[in-house]
């Protein structure tokens, strides 16, 4: 996994800049940019070389853009919601049942470290990426990566949890 960190850090700010470019949008762009790396590294053994990994990053990214323009020309009309305040609305709400909260403490209660200190800190704490990475030694890209791999890990047990 330490090599992939190092490929999120040396590559996310040119892959979120490309994904900015393409939707003009700060909160879509890190949305989207954050499911690059989790799609990348899900299949990052499909990777053959024979581009630059910067070049199949910018194609995934391309390809998970598209994905959400077509979602958001099919399911949002003139309203223009963006992907990260739907994600955090539906989590939002769950929370708000006195159940699932529970749940949600259990599971952040069992999640390994860094991860349960770095969620903590930006949802409790709300620090910025760049207070976390410092926090730690490490780069406003480390935290945002952690941060993301926590959140993705508490969704995936609380829906397995609430089914």
């Amino acid at each position: 996994m330490g090599d992939f960190e190092a490929i999120y850090v040396q590559h996310f700010d040119g892959v979120y800049k490309y994904v900015f470019s393409l939707c003009r949008n700060e909160t879509v762009a890190e949305e989207i940019t954050q499911e690059t790396f989790y799609r990348a590294m899900e299949h990052i053994d499909k990777f053959e070389g024979k581009c630059k990994l910067y070049v199949w990053l910018c194609q995934i990214a391309k390809n998970t853009f598209l994905t959400y323009a077509k979602k958001q020309k099919r399911h949002v009309s003139e309203t223009d919601i963006d992907l990260s305040q739907q994600i955090e609305a539906r989590f939002e709400n769950e929370i708000l049942d006195k159940e699932t909260v529970w749940k949600l403490h259990k599971l952040l209660h069992e999640l390994s470290e860094p991860y349960k200190e770095v969620f903590s800190l930006r949802v409790f704490g709300e620090l910025p990426f760049s207070q976390i990475g410092e926090l730690f030694g490490k780069s406003d890209s480390w935290a945002r990566l952690i941060f993301y791999r926590a959140k993705k890990e508490l969704r995936r047990d609380l829906d397995e949890n609430i089914v």
